[in-house]
């Protein structure tokens, strides 16, 4: 699939490959692609886009970075608990100005109002939570209630829409698509689209919240370097986990896509 472009992409000193996917393919991770010498992250970073018509592009202000968490470390309601969110969420908040939701404090309300009062151009939800492009099995999970898709939508809507800072991230760890569900990315992409939110990073997989929480650490520690956008930030963080011997596999690395804006 890149082999018969690959020179035209290195004679034009291309860095960022922007994927329009359609059937299966969209719940492939691009950054598996392999030439028999390396993976395809190894080359370039990877962004996915549900169309050729993009928002406005704009880079992230690292300066003026501030993050809004919302966390579940403890088990609640049906759900297991996820004790290495507490370790991400930690080191995390090491690194940006935040402010944090965690277990008992990360209800639906408590969620809306700091939305409402401050303007983060980054939503970080570590948590149980489904997208699909079923509207009935899209969903995420806070310590008192199940969060539907709609209930989700209006809740990032919640900010003044005067403030001049948009969302430029959601970031959804320990969520998954759909199994089986050839839309669930497009789904993903439509969350943030009609929440404000630029882009959505997010992951195809259910996958172990040790891994998770280690590739989270690193995207914003990249993520804060000034020279990275947000699909080589990921990237990087993608590589970190790919170069080490315990999780080299891409089952703990390739899950997580960046959909939308790149920049």
């Amino acid at each position: 699939m890149i082999a018969p472009i690959e020179q035209n992409l290195q004679d034009n000193n291309i860095k960022t490959l922007a994927f329009v996917l359609d059937g299966v393919m969209r719940n492939v991770p691009m950054s598996v692609l392999h030439d028999g010498e390396k993976y395809l992250i190894e080359k370039y970073s990877i962004a996915l886009t549900p169309g050729l018509q993009l928002l406005e592009p704009k880079s992230l202000d690292v300066e003026n970075l501030r993050l809004l968490l919302g966390a579940l470390s403890k088990s609640t309601l049906t759900f297991d608990s996820l004790p290495n969110v507490q370790i991400e969420v930690e080191q995390i908040t090491q690194q940006n100005p935040n402010e944090v939701l965690l277990n008992e404090e990360f209800t639906d309300e408590n969620l809306q109002t700091l939305i409402r009062q401050l303007p983060y151009p980054v939503i970080h939800l570590a948590t149980h939570g489904q997208f699909s492009s079923n509207i009935d099995e899209t969903f995420i999970v806070s310590w008192n209630k199940i969060i539907g898709v709609t209930a989700l939508e209006e809740i990032i809507k919640g900010r003044d829409f005067n403030q001049s800072t948009p969302i430029e991230m959601l970031v959804l760890s320990a969520c998954q698509t759909a199994s089986g569900d050839e839309r669930a990315a497009l789904g993903l992409a439509g969350i943030a689209v009609r929440s404000g939110a630029r882009s959505t990073l997010a992951s195809l997989w259910s996958i172990s919240d040790n891994s998770t929480a280690k590739l989270m650490v690193e995207f914003y520690k990249n993520l804060n370097n000034p020279n990275l956008n947000k699909a080589e930030a990921l990237r990087q963080a993608q590589l970190t986990l790919l170069y080490s011997p315990a999780y080299k596999k891409p089952y703990y690395w390739s899950s997580f896509v960046l959909i939308g804006n790149w920049l």
